[in-house]
């Protein structure tokens, strides 16, 4: 995933401003819900995401959550949060969780900031990026679950599956 940030030399102090300028700068739909508060819709391999950004000054923290467009069965909820332990286990950063009240599979990651000015725009990219990319990685073991009538132990042998070389 290649992004783009409209990057200004001068920059307030609240990270969800180069949010927005990272979202601007891939013309991705965006609504500014208040000062602490970006909802971000990213277009995906598998399907369209909902980045979620949340500034805590008190904390001095960035909470993000990137969901996934697809709603759990409550009868799949119980194999879904097994898989979400194991693909917890295969990743170094931010975790997968579910949403219950709504159902929804997401990667939340949370960035402390010495100060707000401390978080630069590359690590606004990568959050993003890294997001992204693991959703993608693991959306195929979602669907072999949710779908695919497959164990969370077998959604993720054949998600993770990788091929060599070229046909």
């Amino acid at each position: 995933m290649s992004m783009a940030l409209g990057f200004e030399d001068d920059i307030g102090p609240n990270p969800l401003d180069l949010v927005e300028q990272l979202v601007a700068g891939n013309d991705w739909a965006f609504d500014r819900r208040s000062d602490e508060e970006l909802a971000v819709e990213v277009p995906g391999r598998w399907c369209n995401y909902s980045l979620y950004f949340a500034w805590r000054a008190d904390m001095a923290a960035l909470h993000f959550t990137c969901a996934f467009d697809m709603k759990v069965p409550a009868a799949k909820r119980s194999q879904v949060c097994e898989l979400l332990v194991a693909m917890n286990e295969k990743l170094w950063l931010g975790h997968f969780g579910l949403w219950e009240e709504e159902g929804l599979p997401m990667f939340r990651h949370t960035a402390l900031c010495a100060s707000p000015a401390a978080l630069a725009p590359e690590q606004i990219e990568d959050i993003v990026d890294l997001a992204v990319t693991e959703c993608e990685r693991f959306y195929p073991a979602f669907q072999f679950v949710i779908w695919g009538g497959k164990s969370p132990k077998e959604a993720m042998a054949a998600s993770l599956l990788e091929t060599v070389g070229e046909a």
